[in-house]
């Protein structure tokens, strides 16, 4: 009878270990807020077209959903914020066999963001 490899114990909080690792580790748990703001979203929408958008502004307006939705907003915000970091890694862009920095991805994804986000704020807000 012979015996199977030895397999260490598994460590459970390998990413805490690490401040890279614990950021990587946060940013993919920040994508279940990002599902639930897609989901709430839907609902707003539904309620929009059903007809039952007093019902749902009754229950948005409870203190645990503006809760969740102010941690939904951070999470989001962070979530978009390392993925438009994260996009010159992902990306060569070439122009004319000059390879463009980093930052200046980095910056116009981070512009368009924020000028995208000013239009919308505009046409809500007015």
């Amino acid at each position: 009878m012979t015996a199977g490899a030895y397999r260490p114990p598994r460590d459970r909080v390998w990413f805490l270990r690490s401040r890279a690792y614990a950021l990587f580790v946060a940013r993919e748990l920040t994508s279940l807020f990002v599902a639930w703001t897609i989901a709430y979203l839907l609902l707003l929408i539904a309620a929009v077209t059903g007809g039952t958008l007093q019902e749902f502004t009754a229950l948005a307006a409870r203190p645990w959903m503006i809760a969740i939705n102010v941690v939904a907003l951070a999470a989001t915000a962070f979530h978009t914020v390392t993925f438009l970091n994260l996009a010159p890694k992902a990306t060569v862009v070439r122009l004319d066999g000059w390879r463009v920095p980093a930052f200046m991805i980095q910056g116009g994804n981070h512009t368009m963001w924020l000028l995208v986000s000013a239009v919308l704020a505009w046409a809500v807000l007015r």
